[in-house]
């Protein structure tokens, strides 16, 4: 018997026997979505072992075998990651409430060295972010090429970005 004739096989009886194997992992781990992912899982560990399959057997008890190892292989990860999970919220939590901090801290600097750029260049930032200004029309408004609002548009962010720099730098010492 070919390959061919063998992946023909094992898809005619996991399609088949699929609502029995579900059924049992859904005894075992009732989240359908947690319960799909051990049935894929499965379905990869059958493939792997198809070539050891006794056609004397049924196979739906023959993939059920399959289904024990996979739940508690999900099982014993399910065990660590709430351990996990536990843990990473915390330092998740820990670590926003020092994001939010330092984003404050940013803000109050992106305001400062907004007030330090000329007034074209705050007009043309106005336009484009708060305006949302397509650069066409920017432009248009200003008798500049495209080209050219595009540079002003990155040399100012990049000033923006030096000047916050360094004032964060200045706010540690």
């Amino acid at each position: 018997m070919d390959v061919s004739d063998d992946i023909e096989r094992f898809t005619r009886l996991l399609i088949e026997h699929e609502p029995e194997i579900l059924r049992c992992v859904l005894v075992a781990v009732p989240n359908r979505a947690d319960a799909r992912d051990i049935l894929q899982e499965c379905s990869v560990a059958i493939w792997r072992r198809f070539s050891e399959y006794d056609v004397d057997r049924p196979f739906a008890n023959w993939a059920i075998g399959f289904v024990r190892i996979e739940v508690r292989r999900f099982l014993r990860k399910s065990r660590r990651r709430a351990q996990l999970t536990e843990r990473a919220a915390q330092l998740l939590l820990q670590d926003e409430e020092n994001h939010a901090v330092e984003l404050d801290e940013r803000q109050h600097h992106l305001k400062n060295c907004v007030e330090s750029l000329t007034g074209d260049q705050r007009e043309l930032l106005k336009g484009y972010y708060h305006k949302e200004y397509s650069v066409n029309v920017l432009s248009e408004q200003t008798g500049r090429s495209i080209e050219a609002i595009y540079k002003m548009l990155q040399r100012i962010r990049l000033a923006l970005y030096q000047c916050i720099e360094s004032q964060m730098r200045g706010a540690e010492k």
